[in-house]
């Protein structure tokens, strides 16, 4: 079951995705996207151990920090 976290501007999805750096380095990446959005690469997932949610004051816009 995918995360979903609800804000004043509606209903977020989290999803993942791995990207490679420009060393070569694999780096997995959390993203939210509006619910009924879906982004062109990734997949939705659960909310990461040692994660929490948080809001941005100024947009209102859900973004993941360290727990």
């Amino acid at each position: 079951m995918p995360y979903e976290h609800t804000t004043d501007k509606g209903t977020y999805v989290l999803f993942t995705r791995a990207v490679e750096l420009k060393g070569g380095r694999q780096q997995t990446i959390y993203f939210f996207t509006k619910k009924g959005n879906t982004p062109k690469s990734g997949g939705a997932c659960e909310l990461p151990a040692g994660k929490a949610v948080g809001i941005n004051e100024r947009t209102g816009l859900p973004y993941l920090k360290n727990a």
